[in-house]
């Protein structure tokens, strides 16, 4: 095959030679992509018929995110459905005409084989040119102004707890209340709607939406979704109970339920949340951390091109290395002789309410995951990337929060200070997309800018250094001023000068990653009240605003925004501590659920912290509970700060 990077060349070669373009879009972990390019891409006689007819480029979706949601965008509307990996068919100016995802090599049910689909293409393109023209700049035209539910709101509007009961309730229709979760299979973490459920308990009281917050991790970490030798999470289940996962690993998704377990044991101290943040950091930092202190991106699916052969087990092995003690291993993680997954064992935890001695559970694992590190290994997607590393900077943040434990705090400012060394630019390429071997490529997207401005603010929290908000403010001031639509307060994906994309996109949606938009508008509440921005208050209401009915529709698919109307129904709690230092109280309050907040310490007077304003820098150390900028009077203690926020 004659691949092409997406760039001038190829697009200059599909207008010199007046020959359609084919993008293929996939990601290294990618189950179908691999089956695909090891069934027509290696095949030779379909690689002629490609070389031949198309200007052939291959995109990594992770790396071009942008390219990525463009042509998903035109191929969900040619097929109504949309997957990787994602072949799509372009004019010479880059317009996307015809696509699709997998295609068999062979005609297969209602499926033309590829080799098909490659000739129907190449036979149109020549002889139906002024149709194929058209349906072109129709999809172009689709995806420009494609704007699901966005609405003009004015400042200033109200919102009331009976808009979040509506999301709260709509949720509740798809919760799968057995085995947790949403919806059937295959199933997501969703863990921005597990967090809506937690705030939704702690603003109303309501223990259901506690429980089937809770229900929906539980179940996750006992399933097979997790791996229960080595920590960590794969990326989705592919059955109701997270028994079969699709075994690939990712760091975004492990930073973000790192964040909803945190979010969880500070709720209720339940050590299974407890132990699965510890397990899964571990995973991320043996498995994923780079000598330099980035972190790769995902772990494949497949070893020896089987998906899944490096984590299950046949029972055989287990007794050969256990012994007598493999009965008892086996009967606790569902391991039996005919298998629980295509002959072979997952494992996962069917019966929780039996317990282990933890010094013998740590034996058994010791000793799997000895004979389990001899087998060949999944490869490794060794990319990192500005925006899935933030998402853990958050995640380590959140971690040292509700456990208090430093190395996790060190770990947060380490990986930040890796993202500014070497990953930051300037101009267009204030901040990159992508580094690898040394070398960072891509200029940053926007829900790089918002994770970034994200870990930032919870950096001061963690570690009460002002540094950490100035550079969040700074960055986003950038970002307003490089990202913004021309009307309207939201962002586009892509910076003003990016000229390789047909369009300028607003993405909205909270999908397996949150939306850079909908972390904006937290960060500009977050910033804009720290630093007493009102116009930055206003947009991200706005912003919210134009989404509240498509949120209250659709609260699964837009779960940071659903969590935003809370804070802008109940207002952001401001608390201060202040006086001397006083990492024992720091440490208390972090540990403690309170959902949408500001949280400043007092370590200097600055006049461009109105919250710290008229507020001891020395003597004893209080707390101090502000509603716009109006504070009562301080407590000395975290249990009566707690008194006074359920009071307010």
């Amino acid at each position: 095959m004659d691949w092409y990077p997406w760039g001038d060349e190829a697009i200059q070669k599909s207008r010199e030679e007046d020959m359609p373009m084919l993008v293929s879009i996939g990601y290294s972990a990618c189950h179908w992509c691999h089956v695909m390019e090891k069934e027509s891409f290696e095949d030779p006689e379909t690689a002629a018929i490609m070389n031949r007819n198309f200007v052939n480029i291959k995109i990594d979706r992770e790396e071009r995110p942008d390219l990525d949601q463009i042509y998903m965008d035109a191929v969900q509307a040619i097929a109504g459905n949309g997957g990787w990996p994602l072949n799509v068919f372009l004019t010479p100016e880059g317009k996307p005409f015809y696509g699709g995802t997998y295609f068999p090599p062979v005609n297969l049910h209602n499926h033309a084989s590829w080799k098909s689909v490659l000739q129907s293409i190449s036979t149109a393109f020549r002889e139906k040119r002024p149709e194929i023209e058209e349906q072109a700049a129709n999809l172009t035209q689709h995806i420009a102004t494609n704007s699901f539910g966005l609405a003009i709101t004015e400042a200033g509007e109200t919102y009331h707890p009976d808009a979040l009961q509506v999301i709260y309730d709509q949720l509740m229709k798809t919760a799968d209340q057995q085995d947790g979760g949403f919806g059937q299979a295959p199933k997501f973490p969703q863990t921005f709607s597990i967090r809506f459920l937690f705030q939704h308990y702690y603003y109303t009281g309501n223990k259901k939406a506690l429980d089937q917050g809770c229900l929906s991790l539980d179940k996750m970490i006992q399933g097979g979704i997790y791996d229960q030798l080595g920590g960590g999470f794969a990326r989705y289940s592919t059955n109701p109970e997270w028994l079969a996962p699709h075994f690939e690993k990712m760091l975004y998704d492990n930073a973000l339920i790192i964040i909803a377990m945190c979010e969880a044991f500070q709720l209720t101290r339940k050590p299974i949340y407890e132990k699965a943040i510890r397990e899964t950091l571990d995973f991320l930092q043996r498995e994923l951390k780079s000598e330099k202190g980035g972190f790769f991106s995902a772990l494949d699916a497949d070893s020896e091109g089987i998906e899944g052969k490096y984590y299950v087990w046949q029972k055989n092995e287990i007794d050969n290395i256990l012994g007598k003690e493999s009965e008892e291993f086996c009967t606790y993680y569902d391991v039996t002789e005919g298998g629980n997954w295509e002959g072979k064992n997952i494992l996962r935890i069917k019966n929780p309410e039996r317990r282990l001695a933890e010094g013998k559970e740590r034996e058994w694992k010791r000793k799997l995951m000895d004979i389990r590190n001899r087998r060949i290994r999944p490869s490794l997607d060794d990319k990192i990337l500005s925006g899935w590393n933030a998402l853990l900077t958050t995640a380590c943040c959140k971690a040292f929060a509700a456990l208090g434990d430093e190395i996790y705090r060190k770990l947060a400012v380490e990986t930040m200070n890796f993202l500014e060394e070497n990953m930051k630019g300037a101009g267009i390429r204030h901040f990159f997309h992508s580094y690898k071997e040394g070398r960072a490529v891509i200029p940053a997207f926007l829900d790089d800018y918002a994770y970034l401005i994200e870990a930032y603010i919870q950096l001061q929290e963690v570690t009460g250094e002002t540094s950490w908000l100035i550079r969040a403010k700074s960055l986003t001031d950038w970002v307003i001023e490089h990202f913004s639509e021309e009307e309207g307060g939201y962002f586009y994906y892509t910076h003003v000068e990016q000229d390789d994309v047909i369009v300028r996109k607003r993405e909205v949606y909270d999908g397996a990653t949150p939306s850079g938009n909908s972390i904006m508008a937290t960060n500009l509440l977050y910033l804009g009240t720290v630093f007493d921005l009102e116009d930055w208050k206003q947009r991200a209401a706005r912003n919210v605003g134009g989404l509240k009915e498509v949120v209250s529709r659709y609260p699964g698919s837009f779960g940071v925004w659903a969590t935003l109307l809370n804070a802008l129904t109940y207002q952001l709690y401001e608390i201060v501590l202040a006086g001397t230092p006083s990492e024992k109280k720091h440490r208390e309050f972090l540990a403690r659920s309170v959902p949408n907040r500001v949280f400043q310490l007092t370590s200097v007077t600055r006049p461009d912290f109105p919250l710290l304003g008229n507020k001891p820098i020395d003597g004893e150390s209080l707390f101090f509970l502000c509603r716009n900028y109006s504070c009562q009077q301080p407590v000395k203690e975290v249990a009566e700060l707690i008194s006074l926020l359920k009071n307010s």
